[in-house]
């Protein structure tokens, strides 16, 4: 039996991708083990159970970004997180290890070395993050979502996407959607999110702007985010969720979207052609706009600075978009033309090439 060990987490935008790969590496070889490690705190302990996966978790340590108490004591934890995986990858007989970003990443990247075990890396976003730009050196087998993506040894492989979402057929699931959502077939839906952890700006200029939508003849299906303090709407047609967790049925529903553009967002977009206005979080090195690039140069998303995401906008722009039946349908096929629904494939195929090369590596001896 082979045993693997997925290593990141913290947003559903590493998560997921991890999972799907996962699933599809289980597909193929059901004998195999995924072990995943993560922490505590990040949404893996709460996603990976409930997928069905064994979680091991060692302390979140984030890069210090400034001299203080935390990083003159981030040496040392790090390395007893180190020390700590090195024996998970031991005491299991662990072949390889897959890391996707996050926290877990590169403690992970680090003891794999440490122990000789293949290291595969996969980037979601189009800015790598430090921990993947510190593995892509260590390894040949590294996948990357956008073309644009800059890493050692990189190859697209695309976003891994969740089973539901690669074979989603929109048009097919749109009445049971619906029906669960409690959504009008008669009114066209325009899907807002922020993400896993939502958006307060998005939100705050979308309960603002409710009356305008709906008057505009559109119903809203508002994601919020689990901590958000955005009420729920007596408003006709305004449906307030905190937590989404069949997106695939959100998007069978959904018409238009309004939301942040990291990754796994804009992957799974452009995946099931759906047209959208995609606004950037604004702090950070800028991924999420690099992110959009392709989408928005094809014409299937429209790119939005979060400051410039009012209700004015909303007023006098979105509701023209929305009005205008034929450009809609136009931005829908354009989304599809640069989307993919192969990435868990590509990226299980990366996986297994990484424990080949290292069996054919190994002498009979080393074996």
């Amino acid at each position: 039996m082979s045993r693997y060990l997925f290593a990141g987490g913290g947003t559903a935008g590493h998560v997921n991708p991890l999972l799907a790969v996962a699933d599809r590496l289980s597909e193929r070889d059901p004998a195999s083990e995924v072990i995943v490690l993560g922490t505590a705190e990040g949404l893996e302990a709460r996603l990976v159970p409930m997928r069905g996966y064994e979680l091991e978790t060692i302390p979140r340590l984030p890069f210090p970004r400034r001299i203080n108490g935390a990083a003159v004591q981030f040496p040392a934890r790090f390395w007893r997180a180190v020390d700590q995986t090195t024996r998970i990858l031991r005491d299991r007989q662990i072949e390889a290890v897959l890391g996707v970003g996050g926290y877990a990443a590169a403690p992970a990247y680090i003891a794999a070395r440490r122990a000789r075990v293949p290291i595969i890396v996969h980037e979601q976003n189009a800015r790598p993050g430090l921990a993947n730009r510190l593995a892509a050196v260590l390894t040949r087998h590294v996948g990357v979502t956008f073309p644009n993506t800059r890493l050692p040894h990189g190859r697209v492989v695309g976003m891994p996407l969740r089973r539901e979402i690669e074979t989603l057929d929109r048009r097919h699931a749109r009445a049971e959607a619906l029906a669960a959502f409690g959504l009008d077939a008669d009114r066209p839906v325009l899907l807002v999110t922020g993400g896993s952890s939502g958006a307060r700006s998005i939100n705050q200029t979308v309960q603002r702007s409710a009356a305008t939508i709906l008057g505009a003849g559109w119903q809203i299906l508002h994601i919020v985010g689990p901590k958000s303090d955005t009420p729920d709407s007596s408003l006709d047609g305004y449906h307030v969720l905190r937590y989404c967790d069949r997106m695939d049925l959100a998007y069978a529903a959904a018409d238009f979207t309004v939301s942040r553009a990291g990754a796994g967002m804009v992957c799974e977009l452009t995946a099931v052609g759906m047209p959208a206005v995609l606004i950037p979080y604004p702090v950070g090195n800028g991924e999420q706009r690099h992110n959009a690039h392709d989408v928005v140069q094809a014409g299937g998303a429209i790119l939005l600075a979060d400051a410039a995401f009012t209700p004015d906008w909303v007023t006098f722009d979105l509701v023209s978009l929305l009005s205008d039946p034929a450009r809609v349908a136009d931005m829908a096929v354009r989304a599809a033309s640069v989307g993919h629904r192969d990435g868990a494939d590509r990226m299980t195929d990366l996986v297994l090439d990484a424990v080949r090369d290292r069996a054919q590596r190994l002498t009979p001896e080393d074996a």
